[in-house]
């Protein structure tokens, strides 16, 4: 008699089913393990920082333009300053006066200063804004030296102009000469002016020739020929005639050529008066 034996133990699973032609090689390789390697080395926080300052700097001009558009009103006053001699207070208020209702913020300051530096007698324009809705013009004029060729007026920086009213500037020297040889001319006049003050004469003009030769003339009317060459040494030689032999009878010289080597031509009054002649 057969006996059947049941024998108990632990199920073990079958085998999963393999792909025919197919070996197997081992776990998987993770399709993503380079990418995650990478971003695990990028420093995310300075990262996140240099974004942040990016973000910042490009809103500061937005956020700076807004609030002066917000804070922006119309220019309500203008302020004009300075001494005057040839300008009007009043012609400057009026000139200034057309930036009066624009914006106070967008209104090109420099616009303002060439406009007003345009005008014949001023030297500089200094503009500023004074919050709420005001500007403040500092104007600096021309300071004239003397009276220049067809009625124009030279600065004592040399610099010709020719205003409406260059007669306000007064009693000033006359000097004359080629529009180029301006600052020529200031120089020896200068210098031939102060001399003259220890010899107690008074420097009236000086003329400068296109040819070159100069002509001095004095507060007393006379007139001095130095011509072209040794201006100096002719200058120096007329002064010497002068305090030796002509101040006493300053009233009757009319003019004097310095252009010899070794002395001076006086032409006096009296020979003027001959030699005009009679009605």
């Amino acid at each position: 008699m057969l006996e059947t034996l049941l024998i108990r133990g632990r199920a073990v699973p079958p085998e999963p089913p393999r792909r025919r032609g197919a070996t197997s090689m081992g776990p998987e390789r993770d399709r993503f393990g380079v990418l995650k390697a990478v971003l695990a080395t990028v420093p995310w926080l300075q990262v996140g920082l240099g974004a942040t300052v990016v973000l910042l700097a490009a809103m500061v001009p937005w956020g700076t333009d807004r609030l002066l558009t917000a804070m922006d009103q119309q220019i309500l006053a203008v302020d004009v300053r300075g001494e005057f001699v040839g300008e009007s207070q009043v012609a400057l208020e009026r000139a200034a006066g057309a930036w009066i209702g624009k914006s106070y913020f967008a209104t090109d300051l420099a616009d303002i200063k060439a406009e007003l530096e345009r005008r014949p007698w001023v030297a500089s324009a200094a503009v500023k804004r004074v919050w709420p809705g005001r500007l403040e013009i500092d104007i600096r004029e021309k300071k004239p030296l003397a009276y220049w060729t067809d009625g124009r007026l030279v600065s004592r920086s040399g610099e010709l102009f020719s205003p409406p009213n260059p007669d306000v500037a007064g009693k000033l020297p006359r000097l004359a000469g080629p529009d180029e040889r301006v600052r020529d001319v200031i120089d020896m006049a200068r210098s031939m002016s102060d001399q003259l003050v220890g010899y107690g004469l008074g420097f009236a003009g000086l003329t400068l020739e296109q040819r070159g030769a100069w002509t001095l003339t004095l507060s007393n009317g006379i007139e001095v020929v130095l011509g072209r060459d040794q201006v100096a040494q002719r200058f120096e030689r007329f002064v010497t005639v002068y305090e030796n032999r002509l101040a006493s009878r300053v009233d009757e010289v009319s003019r004097i050529d310095a252009r010899y080597s070794n002395g001076v031509a006086v032409q006096w009054k009296a020979d003027v008066a001959q030699a005009a002649p009679k009605s």
